[in-house]
Parts: structure tokens; C-alpha cells; sequence
């Protein structure tokens, strides 16, 4: 691989097309793949399990997985939705075993966020870390692609393959159970 990556039209190739090359044979060309996706699905998986190791497991054998049943992806073009889901449930799995041991501060918040969140600490910042926690896998994970990602309804529905209407109504009730926890502390 290192060969290649210095041509950068292995780098331009599209998801389904890696894919395909990956597996007619050109094993190593499931690289490209790993760095397209590692970093926004790093910050993704920091953001769902609130613990940094526990993400970057939960990524690496997302990864692992992904090339292990590669050859079962229904559409290779659209392998960034089909590795989400891997990811996501590699989240939601390992989130029913293990406490977040993260801070407020290491949630990848948009840059107008970083400035409230870095004034979050001591009770305030446990509570709502714990109201984060007492979400369903379901409303964190609308919460943090929509809200703290800044992605769009429809790009969260791409992802997730949940509709635009069930994903407002899993945000809205993720802001409710965080505002209730904020009145709480007023």
C-alpha cells in the first residue's frame, strides 16, 4: 500500500468502487476506506459511548467487521451508511456494558458549543453528562449526529435509516430530557 499512497487517484475512487476493487482481490485498497472514515467516525463514536477507549474499539472492530463481511453489503456505494450501522450497533452493544468515563469537554461539539461546554463543570457537568447517559441508544443518537454533528434530518435519516419524522421526534424528546435536567439545576 505504500506504493499507493502517493497516487492520489486512489484516493478519488468512489466507496463502491474500493469495494468492489477490494473484493475482486486488491485486499489493501480497504486502507482508503479506513482513512476516509476514521476520524468522523472516531468523533461519532467518542460522542455515543463517552469514553474514548471504548470508542476507539468499538471503530476498530466496526472496521474489523466491515472488511470480515464485506462481501454481504448489499450496495458497495453505499458503504459509509452500511459501516454507520456496524458502528452504531457496536455502540449501542458495548454502551449496555460499560459506564462513560468521559468529560462534557471531550464530546466533539461544534466550535460555538466548545465555549458553553468548557463552562460545564463539577455538578452541573455530572448532571448532564447523566441525562446524556439516561437517553435511549436511540435519542443519543439522533441527538449527537443532529446536534452536536450539525448534520442535517436527512443526512441523520441516510445514516441511520430512520425517517426524517421519527428522527425530530427522537431529537425533540433527547432536548426535553436535557432541559429537564438544566431546570433542575437552576
Amino acid at each position: 500500500m505504500e506504493a499507493r499512497e502517493s497516487l492520489p487517484e486512489w484516493r478519488e475512487l468512489s466507496d463502491g468502487e474500493v469495494v468492489r476493487r477490494v473484493l475482486d482481490g486488491d485486499v489493501e485498497l480497504y486502507r482508503v476506506l479506513v482513512d476516509r472514515y476514521q476520524v468522523e467516525f472516531g468523533r461519532l463514536a467518542v460522542a455515543m459511548l463517552g469514553d474514548a477507549d471504548a470508542a476507539e474499539d468499538a471503530l476498530q472492530e466496526a472496521f474489523v467487521s466491515a472488511y470480515q463481511r464485506l462481501g454481504t453489503c448489499r450496495d458497495p456505494d453505499r458503504f459509509k451508511h452500511w459501516l454507520y450501522r456496524i458502528l452504531a450497533n457496536r455502540c449501542h452493544d458495548i454502551r449496555r456494558g460499560i459506564a462513560p468515563t468521559t468529560s462534557v469537554d471531550d464530546l466533539p461539539l461544534r466550535a460555538k458549543d466548545r465555549a458553553d461546554a468548557a463552562t460545564l463543570d463539577g455538578e452541573l457537568g455530572e448532571a448532564l453528562r447523566g441525562a446524556l447517559d439516561a437517553l435511549t441508544p436511540e435519542q443519543r443518537e439522533a441527538f449527537i449526529l443532529k446536534e452536536v454533528e450539525g448534520r442535517p434530518y436527512t443526512e441523520v435519516a441516510e445514516l441511520t435509516g430512520v425517517g426524517v419524522d421519527a428522527l425530530k421526534m427522537r431529537v425533540h424528546r433527547a432536548r426535553d430530557a436535557l432541559r429537564r435536567t438544566l431546570e433542575l439545576w437552576k
